[in-house]
């Protein structure tokens, strides 16, 4: 069959002055056929359309009469050709054959396009250069990353431009206001100026529920963002993300890009947070931002200038360590040293970590609560007191944050097998031994012993960990008699 690419290449040829049979030979068709087609229309225009059935249509019978009802009563345009079939099939067995879905679905596309309810359009915006940026966040999880060998769960925060699509990431642990506040300042700061107008959706981090209508407004903290900047604020309708079309389409993009940059990578395994977070954004900036020179050149040409000072990236609290050794953050709860009882003590919020400080002085660094997690205990802020009254453990509010590894939970558990109740006041003095002793040698011995199945207790490990050194006698050595060695001279001289 002669395709209208040939028929083109055949009488350009032959424009060129060519001969028949050169042109026809160039084209790849016979000088019969060339003579045929040098002239007049192209082969796709004298095709026919086919507009006449192969086969019969096995649905003919029951289409108008079953089929078109079930088509009127979904008005949401929900049904499936796969369930009409199965449907079929209970009311006629052995009619209608699996075989026959694609013909189906034909069948219901074509009905549903001619007599169907209305789709949704969706309008292409037109975006004026610095006018909007959109953000979002997006989980990463599926990327499979580790950070020194150990998974990492991670939310991508992402702001892109409308016009020129240029994006900035940020690696974050949750969707806090704090990553939020981050990723905003800086992909405006690396941006180099402001734009108009900040388009989200309405995460909790940004807006709050109203009581009486239902809607949802700006949070003080978040409008106090907007202010120091000069934006203004443009939300979604709930569960209507193609309306933040921007950043979503910005998210997928991403995604695929550091997926398949993490194959050519070799592997997904990083030596830090900041390590992983340098590399991400080296690859949008190289495989992405790159490319859009002249469009972000234009953007910044419309941008408003920065203010002279970010904001804190933090939110600060003051708070009151409780009788429990414990701070109250954000409705979760963080252990501290045991000494700065009934004090108050300045936390600085960040997004994946807190700073505590006393009478101006950095007391702790804590990694904030994320996920389904309502506690973060360090037994190091506790073991001092729980060793004292090992019977505390037993009901313990949060007796699992007190278990550092698998390796410690499991030795509690064969403690429990031997020990029965006396098992808390083994683990206790486990767990003290290894604040003193240090947690990877008495992790590395319990290893050695839930491998073995002897029997243990907390002693057998103290003495394992911390072997006694044996006694050595006290030898005394006298004063040396020098008469001595003054004999041996005279007796060598004679």
């Amino acid at each position: 069959m002669v395709r209208d690419a040939q028929v083109r290449l055949l009488r350009r040829k032959l424009m060129e002055g060519k001969t028949q049979e050169g042109a026809a030979a160039a084209a790849g068709i016979s000088a019969r056929s060339a003579r045929r087609w040098q002239k007049g229309s192209y082969p796709s225009q004298r095709r026919k359309p086919h507009t006449w059935r192969t086969r019969e249509d096995p649905f003919v019978q029951v289409f108008d009469a079953e089929v078109v009802p079930l088509l009127e009563a979904d008005s949401r345009g929900v049904l499936e050709a796969t369930t009409i079939l199965a449907e079929l099939e209970r009311r006629h067995p052995g009619e209608f054959l699996r075989g026959q879905l694609r013909t189906l679905q034909r069948r219901l596309r074509q009905w549903r396009a001619l007599n169907g309810p209305e789709k949704e359009v969706f309008f292409p915006q037109d975006h004026p250069p610095g006018r909007e940026g959109a953000y979002d966040f997006t989980n990463c999880d599926e990327l499979g990353v580790t950070i020194c060998g150990t998974p990492f769960n991670h939310l991508l925060f992402e702001l892109a431009l409308s016009f020129s699509g240029w994006r900035w990431p940020t690696v974050t642990l949750s969707e806090s206001f704090e990553a939020l506040l981050l990723g905003v300042q800086e992909a405006l700061w690396r941006l180099g100026g402001v734009v108009e107008v900040l388009r989200s959706d309405n995460l909790s981090a940004a807006t709050h529920e109203l009581a009486l209508t239902g809607g949802r407004a700006l949070t003080k903290r978040y409008s106090t963002l907007l202010e120091h900047y000069g934006l203004k604020s443009t939300r979604i309708f709930p569960r209507k993300p193609h309306e933040n079309g921007v950043v979503e389409q910005a998210h997928r993009r991403t995604k695929s890009i550091l997926a398949q940059m993490l194959v050519l990578r070799g592997s997904r395994d990083f030596s830090s947070v900041d390590d992983y977070q340098s590399w991400v954004r080296e690859i949008i900036d190289r495989e992405h931002n790159a490319m859009l020179a002249n469009e972000l050149a234009e953007e910044r040409r419309h941008l408003r200038p920065l203010p002279s000072i970010a904001l804190p990236a933090y939110t600060a609290l003051t708070v009151k360590v409780r009788r429990w050794s414990t701070i109250r953050v954000l409705n979760q709860t963080y252990s501290v040293p045991a000494r700065l009882i009934g004090e108050r003590v300045r936390v600085l919020l960040h997004h994946n970590h807190l700073e505590v400080y006393f009478a101006g002085n950095l007391v702790e660094r804590l990694v904030r609560v994320r996920g389904w997690r309502t506690a973060r205990i360090d037994y190091h802020h506790v073991i001092w007191s729980l060793v004292k009254k090992p019977g505390a453990f037993t009901r313990y509010r949060w007796r699992e944050e007190l278990f550092p590894s698998l390796i410690f939970r499991r030795a509690y558990d064969t403690l429990r097998s031997f020990h029965a109740d006396r098992a808390d006041a083994e683990y206790v003095r486990i767990l003290y031994l290894a604040a003193v002793s240090g947690e990877a040698v008495v992790e590395r011995i319990l290893t050695e012993l839930l491998n073995s199945t002897a029997r243990f207790d907390a002693d057998l490990v103290r003495q394992t960990a911390r072997p006694e050194r044996p006694s050595v006698p006290a030898v005394e050595i006298g004063a040396p008699d020098l008469h001595i060695y003054d004999a041996l001279l005279e007796e060598a001289a004679t």
